[in-house]
């Protein structure tokens, strides 16, 4: 699913235009990316958690070259699913019946 089909998801849930449903989307990622930005955790129950990670400065190679190169430090947004939409993805499929075939 790309931004637009998700903008038309959410329009036909909500009741919203298009053009305002792309509006709300905007304004929850702008929100998350300053939350972000200013190294707060943005938690939704149930969905999960957006925060972010330090990764510390290591060694890497160059792979033109092999030249060690060192990596620096930076930070990583993550995200963390929530218990209600880990048991939603992983709904165990449909068992076929070993009963007795019906006639």
């Amino acid at each position: 699913m790309n931004k637009s089909e998700l903008v038309a998801a959410i329009a036909e849930k909500t009741d919203l235009t298009k053009t305002q449903s792309e509006k709300a989307l905007k304004a929850f990622m702008e929100t998350v990316e300053e939350a972000l930005k200013n190294d707060d955790k943005i938690s939704l129950v149930g969905f999960g958690t957006f925060s972010v990670s330090t990764r510390k400065e290591r060694e890497g190679r160059n792979p033109s070259s092999g030249e060690k190169i060192t990596i620096p430090e930076q930070k990583v947004p993550k995200f963390k699913a929530g218990k209600a939409l880990k048991d939603a993805v992983n709904v165990p499929p449909k068992k076929k019946g070993k009963g007795k075939k019906k006639k």
